[in-house]
This record gives structure tokens, C-alpha cells and sequence, in this order.
């Protein structure tokens, strides 16, 4: 069969370490490591905590998989639920501009938790990780930018993305691959109705992505059969999720194109759609060394996705909430010049940051909006109370492949994240990221992180 989700999956099953180059190898070492930092950031969280409890009770108190938010021992498929939703938490996961698409979150969860089941080495490890970017950045792609307007792609390409990794971890071959991409599309979900009331769903998202896709590719090894043309065919997702799907973005440049290395990194503790209009205001403010209380109003001047996923969100009344707010987060770039965690702690109760929300405004700008989402520009134009009018620009945000994070950035980013709200301690981020840069050498992986006693 040479339909797209057949070539698909026969790339998936197909693919071998030694295909890949050495230096996407070392990028899946990077966002793996990015990874682990935003599960160990998301561990304390009470949406988090109250997925684990669910876990705790409906699940195996000790198993081969690791939780990694409980340190503690559970079956494949609870681990890569807790852990992926932990690791979409603080808003710090790694995201693909194309696909709008935030890969590790779903991908990384379900590969370890089979890997620690199976006894699967680092190198099958890393090899089942590539498998699950390039399989699910390319279904974000063809699934489209009307997909992204309702549906979380995290959440729905998502479910196929563990689907395939989690597949290649457990060595399926092309039909057996068809069959968990099937089963996996036939469940995925996920709307973005949440942000209006500040609901705990997207944590929902990534650990039933997670969840649900390890399950499909289990099944499949064990014979149980999906749709074959679950992405293209006539009631399909893209039937029914999308008005601009485009079949070839499936199978474009397979083995030629990595799309894992288009991977960006989050250096803001928010939505990547604020990330291009707070680097702008980054720049003025530290250009022309101006306070919050200089600041009149701010236009950002973004994209239709900023628009239709921060839109909604006019009057933060949580944490993860602010983290959808253009306000809110311009408001911490104007007043610290970071929007890290612990600013994020302390907005709501913020009264510049509260009285700073109404002088922001987002508008929809044709250039912006027509390079999303192969390039996220980020423009801004500030108005001073001293009469100024500034101009602020960027074309590549912070973390981005053209403006990337070097590892040195990478490990001060994972220790500041394993350390919110004590979460590890130095000593063992430190065994964690030494763990992860031999991940290669290791002929089975077991757990990464040391239990919560050990200090």
C-alpha cells in the first residue's frame, strides 16, 4: 500500500539508529533533557497531583515503569500518564513552529515507560523518540492551521505520535504500525474550550495522549487492528477536524527532512504565542531602559493562531491561566524582564501586573500572519507616558533552531526547573543530566531519577 499513512508508518518501522545523523541524535539527547526538566517543574502542581492520585487508585502501586513525579514504580501505561501530563505543566515543554505542535510532552512519556518495561537501551530509546517527531510533526502539519483553531494538536497528533514511538520501542513492523496509528487516531481529542474558565484540561491532553497512544501500539503487537486510513480517509481526522489538511505534508521529505531538529525550545514560562511579542518588548525595554510604570500600552502585532488561543483569555484568575495571557506576560517582561515561574507565582497578586493588562492589545498583522507558522515574528509597538512611540521587532524568538539554547543553556534551564518548588535536588539533577548525555551507552534503561529520599 503507498497510501500516506502506510508510507508513514512503513518509514516508522524502518528506521534504524544508523540512519539517523549524529547530530539529530544529539538534539533528541537535548529535548529529552529539556523534558525531564518541565516533568520535574509540573510534579508539585495540583491538577498534576490530583492525575497521580487517579493513577494511584485505578493503577498498580509498583510496576517496571517509573513515575516520575511520585518516584515510585507503576505500569507503563499510568507512568506515561503522569509524567505527560507533569511535563506539560509549567508551560516550559519544547514545541514545533510548523506543526504548532509540542512533541516532547507526548513522545518521551510513553518511550520511557516502555523502554523500563522491555529493557530497551538508549540507543533504541533515542531511535523510538525520532520515530515519534517525525511522525507527529507531520501529521500537525497535515492536519492543518484550521485543526489548531478548536483542536489542541499536542492533544490529538499527539496520540498518534506516542502511537508510532511507542510502536517503534516495541519493534512493530509497517502493518502492525498502520494498526496502532489507526487505533490511536480513533481516539484522539482535545479542544481548546478549556482556556475560558482556566480548566485543567490541557494536563488531560498530553497524559491521555500519552496514555491512549502507548495503549494503541501495545494492542497492535498484540494483533489488534485500526484503521488504515485513519488520517486521510473519507471519515478520517482530517474529515473531521480539519478544512486545509494536505496529504503529502505526511510524507514530505522522510528521511531526508528531520523535523525533530525544528524543534524550539520555550526560554519564556508561557504560551509560545506570547514568546515573539514578549522578545520584542524585551528588546525596547532594555534598549531604552524603560520601567512598567513608562509604559502606556502595548500593541502586539501577532498571527490569527496568537489571536484565537489567547483571545479568550481577558481576566487571568489562575496560574497556568496568566500563562494565555499577552497581558500578563508583557506585564512580567516590562516589570522583571523575565516571565519565569516564580513571576508567574506571584502575577495574580500583582497590582502592576493587574493594572498593566488593559494597556495590551493584540492585532492581527498581514506580515505576521503570513509567515506563521514556519516563522513566529514577534512586533510590538510601545506608547510611553513621556510621549514616545517605539518600535520593537524579532524574527526569531529565543529558543528557536536559528537562535537555539547551546547544552550549557540547556542544563542551567533543567536545574532552575528541577528546583521549583523543591522538586530535586542539586545532586540529583545533576546524576539526571549526567544520565541523560550517556543515554547512548546504556544497554537498558532504568530509573533516571533517584527516589525523594535520596538527597
Amino acid at each position: 500500500m503507498t497510501h500516506p499513512s502506510a508510507l508513514l508508518s512503513q518509514f516508522v518501522a524502518d528506521l534504524r539508529y544508523e540512519d539517523i545523523p549524529a547530530p539529530v541524535l544529539r538534539r533528541a539527547e537535548d529535548l529529552l533533557l529539556d523534558c525531564l526538566g518541565s516533568i520535574l517543574a509540573g510534579s508539585s502542581s495540583r491538577a498534576v497531583q490530583i492525575l497521580v492520585k487517579y493513577a494511584q487508585t485505578m493503577g498498580p502501586l509498583d510496576g517496571p515503569a517509573e513515575n516520575m513525579v511520585t518516584r515510585e514504580g507503576t505500569s507503563p501505561s499510568f507512568a506515561a500518564l503522569c509524567n505527560a501530563a507533569a511535563a506539560h505543566m509549567v508551560e516550559q515543554d519544547d514545541v514545533h513552529n510548523g506543526s504548532v505542535f509540542h512533541p516532547g510532552a507526548v513522545v518521551i512519556p510513553p518511550v520511557l515507560a516502555t523502554a523500563q518495561a522491555r529493557g530497551a537501551s538508549g540507543k533504541d530509546v533515542l531511535t523510538a523518540i525520532v520515530a515519534g517527531y517525525e511522525s507527529g510533526i507531520r501529521i500537525g502539519e497535515f492536519l492543518g492551521r484550521s485543526h489548531y483553531t478548536i483542536f489542541h494538536t499536542t492533544g490529538t497528533a499527539g496520540t498518534l505520535a506516542a502511537a508510532m514511538a511507542t510502536g517503534k520501542l516495541l519493534g512493530l513492523d509497517a502493518t502492525r504500525m498502520g494498526h496502532a496509528l489507526g487505533s490511536a487516531g480513533t481516539q484522539a481529542a482535545g479542544l481548546w474550550e478549556f482556556l475560558r474558565d482556566g480548566a485543567d484540561s490541557k494536563q488531560l491532553h498530553t497524559a491521555q495522549a500519552a496514555a491512549n497512544g502507548l495503549m494503541a501500539a501495545w494492542l497492535a503487537e498484540s494483533g489488534f487492528t485500526g484503521a488504515s486510513h485513519i488520517l486521510e480517509g473519507p471519515q478520517g481526522m482530517a474529515a473531521g477536524m480539519s478544512s486545509d489538511a494536505d496529504p503529502k505534508r505526511l510524507t514530505e521529505g522522510l528521511g531526508t527532512r528531520w523535523a525533530l531538529s525544528e524543534t524550539s525550545f520555550k526560554f519564556h514560562a508561557s504560551c509560545r504565542h506570547t514568546h515573539p511579542a514578549a522578545d520584542a518588548l524585551l528588546g525596547l525595554v532594555r534598549e531604552h531602559q524603560l520601567s512598567i510604570h513608562d509604559i502606556q500600552s502595548v500593541t502586539a502585532h501577532v498571527h490569527q493562531g496568537a489571536i484565537d488561543v489567547l483571545g479568550p483569555v481577558v481576566n487571568p484568575t489562575t496560574v497556568h491561566q496568566s500563562k494565555f495571557s499577552m497581558g500578563t506576560v508583557l506585564g512580567l517582561i516590562a516589570k522583571h524582564q523575565r516571565a519565569g515561574l516564580q513571576e508567574f507565582d506571584a502575577a495574580l497578586s500583582d497590582s502592576d501586573i493587574r493594572a498593566f493588562l488593559p494597556r495590551v492589545a493584540m492585532q492581527l498583522d498581514a506580515e505576521v500572519d503570513a509567515a506563521y507558522p514556519k516563522r513566529w515574528i514577534g512586533k510590538v509597538t510601545v506608547t510611553t507616558h513621556q510621549g514616545q512611540t517605539l518600535h520593537g521587532r524579532v524574527d526569531t524568538p529565543k529558543g528557536d533552531p536559528d537562535n537555539t539554547l547551546s547544552r550549557a543553556e540547556i542544563e542551567e534551564k533543567v536545574r532552575r526547573l528541577g528546583r521549583y518548588q523543591d522538586a530535586a535536588s542539586d545532586a540529583q539533577i545533576d546524576a539526571l543530566i549526567a544520565r541523560v548525555w550517556s543515554l547512548a551507552d546504556m544497554p537498558s534503561i532504568e530509573r533516571l531519577l533517584e527516589s525523594r529520599g535520596t538527597r
